[in-house]
């Protein structure tokens, strides 16, 4: 696990919009859309479409959507943070 995505996955104990995510870390908007992807491609964080409707992977389109997505981390991505 990459600094950047602990820095991130710290974040997402609680389900966040990616504009909340680019205020809060110190990323430029490519640099947290890149860990967000690592991230999801690992099973370590959820998309969601609004705070409780998650975006199953057929319907996910992350490269069009990403800034509109909701994240969380899953059970995963918190024992991976937990773990480090």
């Amino acid at each position: 696990m990459t600094d950047q995505e602990f820095d991130v996955l710290d974040e997402l104990y609680f389900v966040q919009s990616f504009a909340y995510l680019k205020e809060e870390l110190s990323l430029s908007v490519i640099e947290l859309k890149s860990v967000l992807h690592s991230l999801v491609k690992q099973g370590w964080i959820k998309c969601l479409y609004n705070m409780n409707d998650e975006v199953f992977e057929d319907e996910l389109d992350f490269e069009k959507k990403y800034e509109e997505y909701f994240y969380l981390a899953s059970k995963k991505g918190l024992l991976a943070h937990n773990g480090r």
